[in-house]
């Protein structure tokens, strides 16, 4: 489906990719809803996720020793699971609140007006109907954790309604979108010890400063028209000297991420997998041309192979201690 959606005609919004299964599976009536969650755009729950699972990761391998059994190492599948449906459905949620926030905005940037609402192809009240169902679905998965965990999710809603306000009264919304998207660094640690521990917050930190760091290469793709319709973001804020921001973010993520790991006394091979994801943040630096929407939205995109990285770095660590023994 190469259309562009606006109010003459129905379509795909401007920055989904071509032939997506949305566009290819779904019946037309249901596609402003895929597209108010953004399911033709995944990278958004999978950069929700990651937080999650690496703190699973990370707890899972804490202090392993010789002896532990590997199931013991790995993080649980069930608490993995729950995470990946409640990243869906709350990004989903997360995203249709945006979108039903910004509708004024939106129209007046050439990359959001293809967007349902500013394209007048649902209403607001279906907007918020939908809302309400994908924060129930959200609601069901978290009530499958411990109360900590519980009251976790629920206190991570303040952030998440307060954040699309922010681009209006601060240079900095993107550390609001850090402190709601990192939430899961704390979730995972909740969910296996029923507790709040150093590693967790170190992990959290980092992952404020490393989405911080990707949510401004993904602003830059609109930094002109935001000017425009007077939109702040740290995109527009560090200008030319992004690269330099970006070095003291991405640097500064990695250096909690590793105290994290020493705190939790986590295998050392687990560092493998955070080398490897520093290496590819050296990338997305040393490549960037913030002139370039196209490039930057590759960029940002490119940030799911960093969550890989650290992820499956921590299952290693863990398969490692289990293993070492039989080699």
């Amino acid at each position: 489906m190469e259309t562009i959606q606006s109010r003459s005609g129905q379509g795909r919004v401007a920055d989904a990719p071509s032939g997506h299964w949305v566009y290819r599976i779904l019946p037309t009536v249901l596609w402003p809803y895929a597209q108010l969650a953004r399911w033709d755009r995944p990278i958004g729950w999978q950069l929700l996720l990651w937080p999650c699972w690496w703190s699973a990761a990370l707890a899972a391998t804490a202090h392993a020793r010789a002896g532990d059994t590997l199931m013991s190492l790995m993080p649980s599948p069930w608490h993995l699971l729950l995470f990946f449906i409640g990243a869906v459905a709350m990004r989903g949620a997360g995203c249709t609140f945006n979108d039903i926030a910004d509708e004024d905005i939106d129209m007046k940037v050439e990359r959001t007006r293809s967007r349902p609402l500013p394209s007048g192809q649902v209403s607001r009240r279906q907007a918020w109907a939908f809302l309400i169902l994908q924060a129930l679905a959200g609601l069901v998965v978290l009530l499958q954790f411990n109360s900590l965990a519980i009251l976790l999710g629920i206190a991570s809603l303040v952030v998440v309604a307060i954040y699309p306000f922010m681009k209006r009264i601060t240079d900095w919304p993107q550390l609001f979108l850090g402190l709601a998207f990192s939430w899961g660094a704390l979730m995972g640690w909740a969910a296996a010890f029923g507790d709040i521990d150093a590693p967790a917050l170190l992990l959290y930190a980092g992952s404020i400063l490393w989405v911080i760091g990707y949510d401004t290469i993904y602003a830059h793709q609109d930094r002109e028209d935001d000017a425009i319709v007077g939109v702040r973001s740290t995109a527009r804020l560090f200008g030319d000297n992004t690269r330099i921001w970006l070095i003291g973010l991405y640097g500064g993520a990695l250096m909690l991420f590793a105290s994290a790991y020493a705190t939790a006394e986590v295998p050392m091979p687990a560092l493998a997998g955070l080398l490897a994801a520093g290496a590819h943040m050296v990338r997305q630096i040393r490549t960037l041309d913030i002139d370039n929407p196209d490039q930057c939205l590759r960029l940002f995109k490119s940030n799911n192979v960093v969550g890989w990285l650290i992820f499956l770095g921590l299952v290693g660590g863990g398969l490692w201690v289990a293993l070492k023994p039989m080699v």
